[in-house]
């Protein structure tokens, strides 16, 4: 329903000015529609604090604050409640903003909606980390002044805003009063007609104490249901003379302010630095009020001591050393890296470090989705802080850690004896959706919090993190499985699943939905092995956790069990994973393009029943699969399946273009790639979704560079290795990323010469280059070509070549001969029957003959079929000679001889020895390999394994030559490097493809003449 054919030009964004990468700048008069917008993008974080982009003296009505650790709990209304409905949901709170300073001239307060801005610029300091802000602003009554601030939330003090504020007079001479406030007067967002952001809020937070003097100004709160306990208080430092004290103001139900007055003249400036902190207790906390001041009082005191210089180096400091680890920089759009860095930049501040919380939807930037957890924070933003900032993606686990106990009890409101099933939307652990279909339902969250755990475990070797708490998550999310789903004999005992709710929501309540089933086999097995890892390396205490939660040898065993038996079908027409078991028996949904709907979603304009009755997905469960865990999955497969589900989704999840990007990538569609990764980028900056106001899309930001890293980079984790496949879209001269895996920091630089790998720190490390190993020695870098086929490691020792279509075009013998045998069994056969036939054995050849006959065939009778159809093609070839070779395919045989390699065949065809001698070419080859000599059909690569050994090398030193699919996934699964020829699209996922064989040129190869 949407597609990219080539790259999507940017939308007028709100954004203008400069495209410094380190940059973002605002350089406008905001309209009242921009204002909130610009509120999300500008704000500031640290993952625990969080604070809106507004101005100081502006007073927005949707300026906030927020606490990862203030929430309410309010109970969920239900006409009809049924056993496991979600009781309560958890909505975050804005708290006291000490953002406002308001400004007054004499007896007039400055109102900003009034008089002219002369000029303006709101710079979000990406390297740095800090807002600053320049407004020239002219009066109603025509006096000029120049507002300058500067903003910090400190990465470094998770409860602290520092504030520097300054005015400075153009022409106005008079009295000036800055009027400092702790405004604590702001409600929850109220329910609408959107889903996405607003709640009803029963309670929410209530001011207990309040007090200001000349020192210190502080108000105490507490929430109604939460009984969450909060103190704020601010302080000042004056910077300069000009300034004093002038009086403190308590406002009942408001807040608390401070003001300092003085006087201006034309050319003089006063300013004052602002630090506000916080204290909060847990839910349920004991915490007194006078321990919560205490903080507060100690946190300002502190950031006195230190002064804004101060705290802004440290800022700096922090920030440089996450950018250390980016490593980034993109030669060919300024826009592209700045808003990557943007992106990135979000994702810093907005993530807990210390297990309290994850990384909500809009992280600490709006009220969207009421401050919740969801999968996407493991399946999206945890790829990229694992890799990037380990600390953090260990925070974040952490946090699921701590809520084990509310997994468990979730899974008992579900009726599971056993096991854990964490909430799908969330903020303490409890399920907060009201709604079980696309809520509880998704089972598949629990998947996501494994994949998460592996892939850290991989890339910190942290096996600490499993034994105190990881393994347990891990082996009681894995348990679970057994008690959703059942070995159905219906579909010959392979294990089902059942009543479950993907990651496309559009879809809902179904059987067998391929993302689950995939990812939970996935977590099945990686579960078992963590634990046979566990009770060999650390039998301590592996046999603590697992006394611990009664897990004993049957049950893991069991786990194995269900895993090989998933049922993962595939469309015997379509050739792809159907998304369920009813999915492909669809309508299609009548809307042509996501556009169609501009930002409004299907779910804000049709009923849930509408939507699930149609073939249409909000985003793409299955090539989400291929992303997560897609490494043994051929990318023939990845392109049909991306082709077919490209064509029935909307977009309208913010998470679906970059997964899109990312498979586009891998299958080799680079303008689609680069198409759905302007989108996946842009989401925020260009509002694309209509909805930025209510805060930014983490996981969309998070996607743009995993759709750079994973993506154009073709980064996977591969058997505790990364491993890498890049390629440089068209766009860009060159680009560059970094990763952190096993205590080394590896820089990754690609352009059009190839991809050059630097250890930059850390011991030597091995990485994957199209599945190469490359060594990685510290402060050396390695350089290679973008394919795989001229990689220089590969010590080339034998050339091994197939048969049909290489050599000798005996494919249309086949043909011929397979058409005659299903004309006489009155089988319909095609080309499209044939071109699958190509690359496969006779006996599996026969089998997908026979998949559209009406009656089944014995044994005896499939042998009879075999043999009658080989004797056709026997009676054809016996006609064959010299003449019936594929024009350059004895030189090409020749060359590899005379460059000093051995020669193999791996033919599919038991003809195969016959044919090379009436071809005459026979002598050749040093080993041949046809069907006679093995038991498996290609793709398998048990062929060509076999003519390596044949001829005494290593896989890794054989190139393999092949004109179909199922052989160059045969050779690729071999660990070889894949030659194809053809111009089929069907072998674009081959090393080199050539468009016969006679443009086959073994120098490529060896660096010799030909």
């Amino acid at each position: 329903m949407h597609s990219h054919d080539a790259p999507t030009p940017a939308k007028d964004s709100a954004l203008h000015g400069s495209s410094d990468p380190w940059r973002l700048v605002y350089s406008r008069r905001p309209t009242e529609n921009d204002r909130a917008t610009l509120e999300s993008l500008f704000a500031l974080a640290n993952g625990v604090l969080g604070v809106r982009g507004g101005l100081e003296e502006g007073g927005s009505r949707t300026q906030g604050t927020f606490l990862t650790g203030v929430w309410e709990r309010t109970p969920i209304e239900y006409h009809e409640r049924f056993p496991g409905f979600a009781r309560s949901t958890d909505t975050r709170l804005p708290v006291a903003d000490g953002t406002r300073i308001g400004l007054r001239l004499g007896e007039t307060l400055v109102d900003l909606d009034e008089g002219e801005w002369l000029a303006f610029e709101q710079a979000l300091d990406l390297r740095n980390g800090y807002l600053q802000r320049t407004l020239h602003w002219r009066s109603p009554t025509g006096v000029t002044l120049q507002i300058d601030a500067e903003r910090i939330v400190p990465l470094h003090t998770p409860n602290l805003v520092c504030i520097r504020f300054r005015v400075t007079s153009i022409d106005y001479s008079g009295p000036i009063t800055l009027e400092s406030a702790l405004v604590a007067n702001a409600t929850a967002a109220e329910q609408g007609d959107d889903p996405r952001i607003g709640a009803r809020v029963a309670g929410g937070l209530s001011i207990t104490a309040s007090d200001s003097d000349q020192v210190l100004a502080t108000i105490c709160q507490r929430t109604q249901h939460s009984h969450i306990r909060l103190a704020s208080g601010q302080r000042h430092h004056l910077p300069q003379p000009g300034l004093t004290f002038a009086r403190a103001i308590i406002e009942d139900g408001q807040g608390v302010q401070q003001h300092y007055a003085g006087a201006l003249r034309p050319g003089q400036s006063v300013a004052l630095e602002k630090y506000v902190a916080y204290a909060w207790s847990m839910p349920e906390g004991g915490d007194a009020e006078a321990a919560l001041l205490n903080t507060v009082a100690t946190s300002l005191e502190d950031a006195l001591n230190h002064r804004f210089d101060a705290h802004r180096a440290q800022q700096a400091s922090a920030c440089a050393s996450f950018w250390r680890e980016a490593d980034l920089a993109i030669d060919g759009d300024p826009s592209v890296e700045q808003a990557l860095r943007f992106n990135l930049f979000h994702l810093l501040q907005s993530t807990s470090r210390d297990g309290s919380g994850s990384a909500a939807a809009k992280g600490l930037t709006g009220e969207g989705y009421e401050g919740h957890y969801f999968w996407d924070a493991e399946a999206f933003i945890l790829p990229v802080l694992a890799l990037a900032s380990p600390q953090q993606a260990h925070g974040m686990l952490q946090y699921r850690v701590r809520t084990l106990d509310r997994a468990r009890a979730h899974a008992r409101e579900m009726n599971h004896p056993v096991g854990a099933l964490y909430a799908w939307r969330t903020i303490s652990g409890d399920e907060c959706s009201a709604y079980f279909p696309s809520g509880s339902a998704q089972y598949h969250i629990n998947a996501a919090i494994a994949f998460a755990i592996r892939l850290y475990v991989d890339a910190t070797g942290d096996t600490d993190f499993l034994v105190h708490g990881g393994a347990e998550v891990l082996f009681e999310t894995a348990r679970l499985w057994h008690h959703v789903g059942f070995f159905n004999p219906r579909r010959n005992h392979a294990f089902c699943i059942c009543q479950v709710t993907g990651p496309d929501e559009y879809t809902a309540l179904v059987d067998n939905n391929y993302y689950t089933n995939h990812m939970a086999q996935q977590h099945l097995r990686y579960a078992a092995a963590v634990a046979a890892q566990l009770a060999d390396e650390r039998p301590q205490d592996y046999a603590r956790i697992a006394e611990a939660i009664g897990l004993t040898e049957k049950e893991i065993s069991a786990w194995l069990a269900a895993a090989d038996a998933m049922y993962l079908p595939v469309d015997p027409e379509l050739g792809i994973f159907p998304q369920d078991d009813d999915f492909l028996d669809k309508p299609r949904l009548p809307v042509a393009h996501s556009g169609e709907h501009g930002h409004r979603p299907l779910l804000l304009k049709m009923h849930p029943l509408t939507i699930y009755r149609h073939q249409v997905c909000k985003q793409a469960d299955v090539l989400q699969a291929f992303v997560l865990a897609g490494n043994a999955i051929d990318k023939d497969s990845k392109r049909r399946n991306f082709d077919y589900y490209e064509g029935v989704t909307v977009h309208d999840s913010t998470l679906s273009a970059s997964t899109f990007s990312i498979v586009a990538s891998e299958v080799g569609y680079a303008d689609k790639a680069y198409g759905y990764f302007r989108d996946t980028l842009r989401v925020d900056l260009d509002n694309l979704h209509g909805n930025t106001s209510h805060g930014v899309h983490m996981a969309a930001m998070a996607g743009s560079w995993l759709a750079l890293m994973w993506g154009f980079g073709g980064m996977r984790p591969m058997n505790e290795r990364p491993g890498f496949a890049p390629a440089l879209p068209g766009a860009w001269k060159s680009y560059r990323f970094g990763l952190r895996w096993r205590h080394a920091h590896i820089r990754v630089s690609v352009d059009a010469a190839g991809v050059e790998y630097t250890l930059t720190d850390g011991a030597q490390t091995e990485i994957l280059h199209h599945g190469q190993p490359v060594l990685l020695r510290n402060g050396q870098s390695v350089k290679l070509p973008l394919q795989a086929h001229a990689s220089g490691p590969l010590s080339l020792k034998g050339v091994i070549f197939d048969l049909d279509g290489v050599i000798a075009d005996t494919a249309v013998v086949h043909h011929a001969a397979w058409k005659k045998l299903a004309s006489e069994i009155g089988i319909p056969f095609d080309d499209t029957v044939g071109e699958r036939l190509k690359g496969v054995d006779r006996r599996a050849s026969l089998d997908i003959l026979l998949e559209q006959s009406p009656r089944a065939f014995t044994e005896p009778e499939k042998e009879a079929l075999a043999t009658r159809k080989n004797d056709y093609y026997r009676q054809q070839i016996e006609r064959f000679g010299p003449q019936n070779l594929l024009p350059g395919a004895k030189s090409a045989i020749e060359s590899v001889r005379r460059a000093g390699l051995k020669t193999a065949l791996a033919s599919a065809s038991r003809n195969a020895p016959l044919l090379l001698e009436k071809l005459g070419i026979a002598d050749l080859f040093d080993y041949v390999v046809d069907a006679n000599h093995i038991s498996r059909a290609k793709p398998d690569p048990e062929i060509f394994l076999a003519a390596a050994r044949g001829l005494g090398l290593a896989p890794g030193e054989c190139l393999g030559v092949e004109d179909a699919a199922a052989g160059i996934a045969s050779i690729h699964s071999a660990g070889m490097t894949a030659v194809g020829i053809g111009q089929h699209q069907a072998l674009a996922e081959a090393d080199l493809l050539l468009p016969n064989v006679a443009a086959f040129d073994i120098s490529l190869f060896t660096g010799q003449s030909g």
